[in-house]
């Protein structure tokens, strides 16, 4: 199952849903404040090499030198 990232448009709360294959973007719900207004972001993807998992973070660079503006 995809991991998508949401910020909610009515708090801020951003949060992480575990979305099985037919579930749609709009049954997702804000945990804080139950709103059906977000925003899905842009995530850097988990990477797997050998034993060891690692995300890069805009801070080191590894997604997108800083552009997306997440830092």
């Amino acid at each position: 199952m995809p991991i998508y990232d949401y910020r909610c448009e009515n708090c801020g709360t951003v949060y992480d849903v575990f979305h099985k294959v037919k579930e749609v973007e709009e049954d997702v719900v804000c945990p804080e404040c139950e709103s059906t207004k977000h925003t899905r972001l842009l995530s850097a993807p988990s990477i797997r090499m050998g034993s060891q998992q690692t995300t890069p973070s805009c801070a080191e660079g590894g997604c997108c030198d800083g552009s997306c503006g997440m830092n």
